[in-house]
């Protein structure tokens, strides 16, 4: 009888989040979160992986982040395995807001230098804010392989990890600079310049690493 029970419950949230408002499926996260149960934590994963409102997806995070941590990250490394895409990144954007270590092990190098843009950039995040002490060196070389990877925000995304590993990636990013790939070499320098300051735009970085890189790469002139 309490199964039964459970199973309605379940069911009628995953009716509300299949509603064709935004709005009204916002509301039903929050209301999930605010009033959380353990038959909500499968329904609003699953929706996660297929929810196409981005404030919504953002809602079912918090909603999540207000159950059990322990049943939640246990659902959730289940998705981490997932064949859409959407659900992989968002199970990591997740991971990343509740900060549980034993995630760590689950953050594999297929996930870092995974083929889809958003998956790769919540995977470095998560694994930036994740790692035990002492093993930083090592995400920053695999972290290292994806430097001039995507677009603008995509890059910011990388370096900001760098940032957050700090002073045990530097070694990483001054071998970057060496790079016989003009955008590699530029993005490291940015990245540098960011560790240095952390406080200072990426744009200028990029602009002042451009300049860098234009100026290494010119001919010397004859005295």
């Amino acid at each position: 009888m309490v199964q039964k029970h459970d199973n309605q419950i379940a069911s009628r949230l995953k009716t509300a989040l299949e509603a064709a408002t935004s709005s009204v499926r916002l509301q039903v996260a929050l209301t999930a979160g605010m009033h959380p149960a353990p038959e909500y934590v499968e329904v609003l994963v699953e929706q996660c992986g297929v929810e196409p409102d981005f404030y919504v997806r953002d809602m079912l995070t918090w909603a999540l982040t207000q159950h059990d941590a322990a049943s939640v990250v246990d659902r959730l490394l289940v998705e981490l395995k997932s064949e859409t895409a959407q659900a992989r990144s968002q199970a990591l954007h997740t991971l990343s807001k509740i900060g549980d270590r034993r995630v760590w092990p689950a953050i594999t190098t297929g996930l870092l230098q995974d083929e889809d843009d958003e998956v790769a950039r919540a995977a470095w995040r998560t694994a930036a804010g994740l790692v035990p002490e002492g093993r930083e060196a090592d995400l920053a070389e695999t972290l290292s392989t994806q430097f001039n990877r995507g677009d603008r925000d995509m890059q910011l995304s990388l370096s900001r990890a760098f940032v957050t590993l700090g002073p045990a990636a530097a070694s990483v990013v001054e071998r970057a600079k060496a790079d016989r790939d003009d955008g590699v070499r530029t993005h490291a320098i940015a990245t540098e310049h960011l560790i240095r300051n952390p406080d200072a735009g990426f744009d200028a970085a990029i602009e002042e690493a451009h300049r860098i890189t234009a100026l290494l790469g010119a001919p010397a002139t004859e005295a």
